[in-house]
């Protein structure tokens, strides 16, 4: 079995102040660290989610750059259309510098027209406005000129950086597209819009990213998962039925999903892995798309839970659930890098 690295994304949710929600998802970054994840990726999102969202990601990857020691620090996305590219690779820079080389960015086009219409972009060239951003801001973490003659990004990336580029996909075109661009595969926890599985779909695009593939580099595909470990599925559902349960409404409302379903219908939706670690080892073992991921992308989203039950989970997820998987955690001594991928 080949070795996957095991990250955790956090939409920045939480009950209560929002400073207390940022405050606590700082703390999760140190508990993963401490627990031998991987990765840490943040979500970018301009429109508030039901407790929390994150607008400006990388301020927050920068103090969480201080307070952890091996974790690499993502974005999953960053939301390139509405985002000076130039600027954008200045801050994935200076993080960068600061925490020894621990970045990498994935990046996409958004979900909808009114965080578009808030920041002066257009919401039907979104594809087009992530393209032309998307080819800037790989030159300029490249150290290459951009934007006039002679100018460079400050500080300059001392390290390679061209295996850390992640771009989301929602398609086969999509996929194949961002494997012509040479930047590593994200895959969003679920498909919206389907009635078949999720895994199905989303293998079909993996495959289709893998066929396309050109570079002399190894391909990296991101599979990120709605997983949540608890001692059973009563506890894990007491954690997460809220959360789940109004996201589903946000997308009836929208016409994305069919109204008047069980709430185990909305979570085989959501793709969720939840209850007992065995229960959800055995759900991955039959899941389509962790054969051909090189990063298992943990998140809790659409679910809010407890701060204390949201640690309990990550240490669920590192001692029991991914070890099943065949994850291994890198050397402490070591921080876990994009290669790192040796046979287990």
């Amino acid at each position: 079995m080949t070795r996957f690295r095991l990250g955790f994304l956090t939409h920045v949710q939480g009950r209560g102040p929002l400073a207390e929600t940022y405050r606590r998802a700082q703390e999760l970054f140190v508990v993963a660290d401490e627990l031998g994840f991987d990765v840490g990726w943040v979500a970018q999102h301009h429109i508030p989610l039901h407790g929390g969202g994150l607008s400006s990601p990388w301020p927050f990857l920068a103090h969480a750059a201080a307070r952890t020691k091996r974790i690499r620090l993502s974005t999953a996305i960053t939301i390139l259309p509405l985002e000076n590219p130039v600027r954008v690779a200045e801050d994935v820079a200076v993080v960068n510098t600061l925490s020894g080389g621990r970045v990498e960015i994935g990046v996409g086009s958004g979900s909808g027209p009114v965080e578009y219409a808030a920041l002066g972009a257009d919401y039907e060239r979104r594809r087009e406005l992530t393209t032309e951003s998307f080819d800037v801001l790989r030159r300029a973490l490249l150290n290459q000129e951009v934007g006039t003659p002679g100018f460079t990004v400050q500080p300059p990336v001392a390290d390679d950086f061209t295996d850390r580029f992640w771009q989301a996909v929602f398609s086969g075109p999509g996929a194949r597209f961002a494997a012509d661009a040479g930047a590593n595969l994200l895959l969003n926890r679920a498909t919206y819009g389907y009635d078949e599985d999720t895994d199905v779909i989303q293998r079909g695009w993996a495959d289709a990213y893998l066929a396309a593939w050109n570079q002399p580099r190894t391909p990296r595909i991101g599979l990120s998962r709605f997983v949540f470990p608890a001692a059973d599925k009563r506890t894990a559902l007491a954690q997460i039925s809220d959360g789940v349960l109004r996201a589903a409404k946000n997308f009836t409302d929208r016409g994305t999903f069919p109204a008047g379903q069980t709430l185990d219908e909305y979570l085989r939706r959501f793709h969720a892995f939840y209850g007992h670690p065995d229960e959800i080892v055995a759900a991955f073992q039959q899941e389509k798309v962790l054969p051909v991921a090189t990063d298992l992308i943990t998140q809790f989203n659409p679910a809010v839970p407890d701060f204390d039950a949201a640690v309990r989970a990550l240490e669920l997820i590192a001692t029991e659930v991914a070890p099943a998987l065949g994850w291994k955690p890198a050397p402490t001594s070591e921080t876990p890098s994009t290669t790192d991928l040796t046979a287990a």
